[in-house]
């Protein structure tokens, strides 16, 4: 179980048939468990903004420009330097939602250890393999869509956890569906670093 994942708070009952409760930072030993109920996880506590390393990449340039708040916002939305943040804010239909997610991130953020409010989201996209690998392994993937025999093989793990260097991607699933015939499927893959 991952630390985000892990409770944090435990309520405990003193006895079963009596309201007396107390709250602890760590789970007590020894007791039932039938007694003891997790409170809430750490992620739950202080939940990370979710970010691609695109947007996140210009939320650290207005950061290092020492920008307060409101130039922050200005600066994403009347220029054309912050694309990503400018779609993330402005573009959206819950866009209240995502600039009051932002100006809090912005109030809360550590420039020194950015992991503890922001998560990079790895960029996805679709691709179209095999459905079983072969005897070696290895995924077959299209690589190009100019011939309909474009087909590269995964050798390593390294190819598998960056698809883009052995396969075409498609920005979305009904593109690649265009592309699979019965023994292949459209598979929602990370591409970069992850």
């Amino acid at each position: 179980m991952s630390e985000e994942m892990k409770p944090v708070a435990w309520l405990v009952s003193q006895e079963p048939l009596s309201s007396v409760q107390y709250v602890t930072d760590e789970k007590p030993l020894g007791l039932d468990d039938k007694r003891v109920f997790p409170l809430y996880t750490k992620e739950q506590l202080q939940s990370r903004v979710k970010m691609t390393q695109a947007e996140f990449d210009e939320f650290q340039k207005l950061v290092e420009q020492e920008y307060d708040l409101y130039s922050a916002i200005s600066e994403i939305g009347d220029t054309n330097l912050c694309p990503n943040l400018y779609d993330r804010l402005f573009g959206s239909v819950d866009y209240k939602s995502k600039q009051n997610e932002f100006a809090v991130l912005w109030a809360n953020f550590e420039e020194f250890e950015p992991q503890k409010t922001i998560e990079i989201i790895p960029e996805k996209k679709w691709f179209v393999r095999s459905k079983e690998t072969d005897g070696d392994e290895d995924w077959a993937f299209l690589n190009g869509i100019e011939k309909p025999d474009d087909w590269g093989y995964s050798r390593d793990k390294e190819d598998v956890k960056n698809p883009r260097n052995i396969a075409y991607p498609f920005d979305t699933k009904e593109q690649a569906e265009e592309w699979t015939n019965p023994l292949t499927e459209a598979v929602l893959l990370p591409v970069g670093d992850e």
